[in-house]
């Protein structure tokens, strides 16, 4: 199995764990583990790639709204 392909297992097993209400780290590591017959060290890398990924993706979505739509709304209102 190649490294993208085992990621993306790993990555899918964490998220199916998670989604079935596991919240112990150690638990879902160990789970995956037996799962998957990876070796723990492995599981953690994904792990914290898939949390670096989600980190990511949360700042894009908190950021703020780009001034593009700022202007739109001030010319909206200037039309008036």
């Amino acid at each position: 199995m190649n490294r993208t392909t085992q990621s993306t297992s790993i990555k899918q097993a964490i998220n199916e764990l998670l989604d079935k209400g596991l919240t112990d780290k150690q638990d879902i590591y160990t789970k995956v583990v037996e799962e998957l017959g990876v070796p723990r060290p492995t599981v953690r890398r994904v792990a914290r790639d898939l949390r670096n990924e989600l980190l990511q993706k949360i700042k894009i979505l908190q950021s703020e709204v780009p001034e593009v739509e700022g202007v739109q709304r001030n010319t909206a209102e200037s039309s008036d």
